[in-house]
């Protein structure tokens, strides 16, 4: 800014001219931001100049832009949200089984739901779990009816999973589709195989997958065993970069329940970070509850050690972005399955279908799809609307939703 110095004036007057006038000296700049403190904090106050009036004069030089978060000028501030429609639901489901959110910004869910860049909604994940893959036939008195199944059953389930247009995902896809809708295949299928195995137990089954179709799988290992030779095949196969090691617990015979011991869930939680780091150079960011016993406590601690996801054995359903089947109700026609309300954390208590059982449910899983991508199309416009008006000016305009 330019001050007027009255002084000046009066000696042109006198002077009628003959002394020309003298411009005063600028005004003291305003401070540069501190752009470390603006990422944390706006600045409330601007320093002021000086107390003499002053005129106003642009700028000499054109400012940096802001970044365009929304087109603000053309929108009417008048301009009502309308209402937004109900969390989806389906009849699929068991009746005790209901879709729980984990999280409540709902303009973070539209933008990432309706983000081109992300899945689309709809988009589905079923996790399986496998134990035994037997060569003959399977015997329940030995092995479990529900937790094995021949080859033949094996390759048939894997062929029908392609078929139907299932494409197979690692962990770490899956919490990015989980935590941020990052895109994924429309129909994914993650593939959890329980327990130590040998290596020649995934040679003889997931590797033809692997080879023909690119499907990777992950392996909940159980890691207080210092056999060298397991460790060396596992950590072979893990190098190989078509299986995905993820925590199993420590001693995992031992399940966590309501008795356990802050020190033994702390062992259970903690000690495979030191083993994997030890024999696999790498961090663990799934835990697989050891038999699907968990407790809220335990699932705190899991959280401490920086896990970003953890699967029960309850096969309540698929799961979606923000979506997750769980139940806070306790039911007698399933008495294994421990009711996940109670923990609060949806992340923490992934439902896994069992292998025996998971063709029967193929159909279910396509269908909630197909029914969420409809009713995401039926309410589109509405939801778009709504974060036009309420999201847009602070979480930036979608671009080609």
């Amino acid at each position: 800014m330019t001050h007027t110095n009255p002084l000046r004036i009066l000696s042109t007057l006198i002077l009628l001219t003959f002394i020309a006038a003298a411009c005063a000296p600028a005004a003291t700049p305003q401070p540069t931001p501190d752009m470390d403190a603006a990422l944390t904090q706006a600045v409330a106050t601007i320093q002021a100049g000086g107390t003499q009036t002053a005129e106003y004069v642009p700028p000499t030089e054109t400012p940096t832009p802001e970044p365009t978060i929304a087109p603000t000028a053309t929108r009417d501030p008048n301009r009502t949200p309308p209402a937004l429609p109900e969390g989806f639901t389906t009849s699929r489901l068991n009746p005790l089984d209901t879709p729980k959110t984990y999280i409540q910004d709902t303009c973070q869910v539209l933008k990432a739901k309706w983000d081109p860049n992300n899945a689309a909604p709809g988009t589905v994940v079923m996790t399986i779990m496998f134990h035994g893959i037997a060569k003959g036939e399977v015997n329940p008195a030995i092995t479990g009816a529900y937790h094995d199944m021949t080859m033949k059953d094996f390759n048939r389930l894997m062929k029908d999973l392609k078929d139907l247009g299932f494409e197979a995902i690692t962990m770490q896809q899956m919490a990015d589709f989980m935590y941020t809708n990052a895109k994924i295949p429309q129909r994914s299928v993650l593939l959890i195989v329980d327990d130590r195995k040998h290596r020649q137990s995934f040679d003889d089954t997931f590797y033809q997958y692997y080879q023909d179709w690119g499907w990777k799988v992950v392996n909940s290992y159980i890691t207080l065993d210092e056999r060298p030779e397991l460790w060396q095949e596992n950590a072979a196969v893990e190098a190989e970069g078509w299986v995905d090691h993820q925590a199993h617990g420590y001693v995992h015979n031992e399940n966590i329940t309501a008795s356990s011991s802050e020190e033994y869930m702390r062992q259970e939680l903690g000690k495979p970070f030191e083993m994997m780091q030890k024999y696999f150079n790498k961090t663990p960011i799934a835990y697989i509850w050891p038999g699907g016993s968990f407790t809220k406590r335990a699932a705190e601690i899991a959280r401490e050690f920086k896990y970003q996801l953890g699967f029960t054995v309850n096969p309540r359903g698929p799961v979606m972005y923000n979506w997750v089947p769980l139940t806070d109700t306790a039911d007698p026609a399933r008495p294994s399955f421990i009711p996940e309300g109670q923990v609060g954390d949806p992340l923490m208590t992934l439902p896994r279908y069992w292998s025996p059982d998971a063709r029967n449910y193929l159909d279910t899983v396509r269908s909630i799809s197909a029914e969420a991508i409809a009713y995401a199309e039926q309410n589109k416009a509405v939801e778009l609307e709504y974060y036009d008006i309420v999201c847009a000016p602070t979480h930036g305009a979608l671009s080609n939703p």
